[in-house]
C-alpha cells in the first residue's frame, strides 16, 4: 500500500509568506496532501463536474475580474457553492482586495483566506513545485548523497567500504555534501529524483576512527547543501580478482528507484586507488554522456571498429 504524505498550511504560508486574511485554527493542523491547485473559473459559474475540492483554490486577476462583474447578491451565490465545497484554503494573488462576502463565507465555512504578492503565474508555478517536493512518493535508502562539478552523485556500498571518508575528500577538494549514512529519496516527476538528508542528522558524518563531525560547522557553510537531483549511483564495492570490470563504458548501466532509472556505476575499492578523484571523473564523464559525448564511443571509431563493439572490447579487454 502506498504510504500518502501531507504538507501543513504553516508551511505553505511560511514558504510563500502569504499574508492571512482569516484563518479558523492553528495552521499547522491544516494538511494539504494534493499536489495540484486549481484556479476555479468554471466553478465561479456553477459548473463543479469533475471538480476537486481537496485542492488549493486559487483567484487571480481573470476571476477577480468575471466576480467584479457580477452583482452582489449573484456574486455571493456564486462564492457561497465554492465555500461550500469545503476547500484546504483560498489564495488571493497580486494582492488583489477581496469581497467582503469572502471573508464572510470563509468564517462561515471556516475556510483559510490567504494573499499573495505574486502574480499568479509565478505563485502558482512555484505552490505545484513546492507541493510535488513535499508531497512526492519517497524512500529511505542508505549511502551518501554529495554534489560534484552540479551532478548529483549517490554512493552506496556496503558498510566500512569507506563513503564517508570519500565524500569528506570531495567536501575538502570543494564540492558540497547534502547527505550521510541515511539519504532520503523523493520522486518530484516521472524522469526526477531528489535527494535530501533526515532532519536529526542533516551534515552529520560518521568517521570510523574519529566519530561523529558535523561538516557544516567544520567546512563551513558552502561545503553543505539542502538537496539535490540524483544524477548518478555508484556503488563501492571491495576488489573482486574474479570479477571482470567495465574498461570501456560504451553502454550505461541504469538502477531504478521509485520507478526512476538512474545511470549506474561499480567502482571498486582496493588501497591506492583514489576514490574522490575517480568519482570527480565519474562526475563529469556522466554530464558528458548527457550532453552527447562519449569517450569509449568516439574511440571505437577512431579504431574503426564501430560496427561491432562488443567484439572491439573483448580484443581491447586482451590488450
Amino acid at each position: 500500500m502506498s504510504q500518502n504524505f501531507t504538507v501543513s498550511l504553516q508551511k505553505v504560508i511560511d514558504e510563500f509568506k502569504l499574508e492571512v486574511i482569516y484563518i479558523q485554527k492553528d495552521a499547522e493542523d491544516i494538511l494539504i496532501d494534493e499536489t495540484e491547485v486549481n484556479r476555479p473559473g468554471l466553478q465561479l459559474m456553477g459548473f463543479y463536474e469533475y471538480f476537486n475540492a481537496e485542492r488549493i483554490q486559487i483567484i487571480g486577476k481573470v476571476e477577480f475580474a468575471y466576480l467584479s462583474t457580477l452583482d452582489e447578491a449573484t456574486r455571493r451565490e456564486r462564492l457561497q457553492l465554492l465555500f461550500a465545497q469545503r476547500l484546504p484554503a483560498l489564495i488571493i494573488t497580486r494582492e488583489l482586495p477581496y469581497f467582503s462576502e469572502m471573508l464572510e463565507l470563509a468564517k462561515e465555512y471556516e475556510i483559510p483566506l490567504l494573499r499573495s504578492k505574486e502574480s499568479t503565474s509565478n505563485f502558482m508555478s512555484g505552490l505545484i513545485a513546492f507541493l510535488n517536493l513535499n508531497l512526492a512518493p519517497r524512500v529511505t535508502r542508505h549511502g551518501v548523497l554529495i554534489e560534484i562539478y552540479g551532478e548529483g552523485v549517490f554512493i552506496t556500498g556496503e558498510s566500512g567500504v569507506g563513503k564517508s571518508e570519500t565524500a569528506i575528500e570531495l567536501v575538502k577538494r570543494g564540492h558540497r555534501l547534502v547527505a550521510d549514512d541515511a539519504v532520503e529519496i523523493r520522486k518530484v516527476s516521472n524522469i526526477s529524483l531528489v535527494g535530501s538528508s533526515p532532519d536529526n542528522i542533516r551534515h552529520f558524518l560518521e568517521l570510523r576512527g574519529i566519530g561523529i563531525i558535523n561538516a557544516r560547522r567544520l567546512f563551513g557553510i558552502g561545503a553543505v547543501k539542502m538537496t539535490e537531483k540524483i544524477d548518478l549511483v555508484v556503488e563501492l564495492e571491495q576488489w573482486n580478482p574474479e570479477k571482470i570490470y567495465d574498461r570501456m563504458g560504451v553502454d550505461t548501466e541504469y538502477v531504478t528507484l521509485l520507478g526512476v532509472k538512474i545511470p549506474s556505476l561499480t567502482i571498486p575499492v582496493k588501497p591506492g586507488r583514489n576514490l574522490a578523484v575517480i568519482l570527480e571523473v565519474a562526475a563529469m564523464n556522466n554530464r558528458q554522456k548527457k550532453m552527447g559525448y562519449n569517450a569509449a564511443a568516439e574511440l571505437l571509431n577512431r579504431l574503426g571498429m564501430a560496427s561491432d563493439p562488443k567484439e572491439t572490447i573483448r580484443n581491447y579487454e586482451n590488450f
